[in-house]
């Protein structure tokens, strides 16, 4: 039995064309089912549905063989075990940091001014502010980050940015880009042995299939510019 780990979300639905390629369809949409583990149309195939933070804490203890997480997971709770055969590049956004509109982000910094952030990513904000001397006090939120500079909780916040709407919705702007973000297969080193000749052929489909998708949007992209 081969046993993938996934969350909820973008990630699961940019991950299904990618299953289609390895020959793999799920049979059950997880927002209309309650079940946590999906059937797929092949017997010794299964899908874990789990929270997005927990697909490494899977992969790794052997709960799952093969895992799709974002960067940003893997960055903030450890990939210490874990095979990270490939980028998917899908579920792409960045991490960025944003201020209310009116708040003087380049002043503050300047001037050596202890900055107040709130974000869960507390890990990969402390690393960036400390690599630009910044002094900060972390403050560490689950959700609706928006929320804390509006009440005055924070003076920046740390968090994932995709279209920036929610950020323009809450008067907030972005100031400076972190990092950028795409999910990543991550597969368990003990059922790489044991399973090997399985899981390559899904890491080869993978491969194939995020390969031409990434040669076809380079071509979209060149037709867009003539």
């Amino acid at each position: 039995m081969i046993t993938l780990a996934l969350s909820k979300g973008r990630i699961f639905e940019e991950t299904l064309p990618l299953l289609r390629a390895a020959g793999i369809e799920v049979l059950e949409d997880p927002d209309k089912s309650r079940k946590l583990i999906l059937a797929t149309n092949l017997d010794d195939v299964r899908v874990l549905v789990v929270r997005a933070t927990d697909v490494p804490t899977y992969v790794q203890y052997g709960g799952a063989d093969l895992g799709i997480t974002g960067k940003d997971t893997l960055l903030e709770h450890g990939s210490e075990g874990l095979y990270q055969p490939l980028d998917l590049q899908i579920a792409k956004c960045r991490i960025s940091v944003a201020v209310r509109a009116d708040f003087d982000y380049a002043s503050a910094v300047k001037q050596g001014s202890r900055l107040k952030v709130a974000t869960k990513y507390v890990a990969i904000a402390r690393e960036f502010f400390a690599a630009k001397g910044v002094h900060v006090d972390l403050i560490k939120l689950y959700g609706s980050m928006e929320l804390a500079p509006l009440v005055g909780l924070s003076d920046a916040i740390v968090d994932l940015v995709s279209t920036g709407n929610t950020l323009k919705a809450n008067q907030l702007v972005e100031v400076e880009h972190i990092m950028d973000i795409s999910s990543r297969l991550i597969v368990n080193q003990a059922a790489l042995k044991l399973k090997q000749a399985r899981i390559r052929k899904i890491i080869d489909a993978f491969a194939a299939a995020t390969s031409a998708a990434s040669s076809a949007n380079s071509v979209l992209a060149l037709s867009s510019r003539t």
